[in-house]
Order: structure tokens, then sequence, then C-alpha cells
């Protein structure tokens, strides 16, 4: 039986820093690499506001990116 563990997890903020030409919302995002696979979702989460205060633009999403690796 196949089994999945988590190998690299990082945190993104996605941003909307206005409107293109054609009244398109234009997003853009940064990411936060080397994020603790163990770390809990409230931590993330409290990171996240944190970081949100320190930006520019508004945050439309937080999201937290994992990367797992299967094998037996």
């Amino acid at each position: 039986m196949a089994t999945a563990f988590i190998a690299d997890s990082q945190l993104k903020l996605v941003f909307n820093t206005g409107v293109d030409a054609e009244g398109n919302p234009i997003y853009k995002s940064k990411s936060f690499r080397n994020v603790k696979v163990t770390a809990s979702t409230d931590g993330l989460y409290a990171v996240a506001q944190s970081l949100i205060g320190l930006q520019q633009y508004p945050v439309t999403s937080i999201e937290r990116n994992d990367k797992n690796l299967l094998g037996e």
C-alpha cells in the first residue's frame, strides 16, 4: 500500500494590486518557503496575519502549499 508524507511546505499570500485596462483585477503573490512541515494551521494563519500588516496591497487569499512524496 502506498503512503504519502509531507516533504516541503510553503506559505503564499495573494494580493490584489489593481485593475488592468479592461477592468479585470491584477493578482500578484509572495511565497515564503522553508515552512516547517509540522507547523499548525493556526500558527501559519497567525504568521500570515502579522505579515499582512506589513504589506502595501490588500490580501485576497492565504494559502498553504504542501509537497507530498509517495512511497511504500
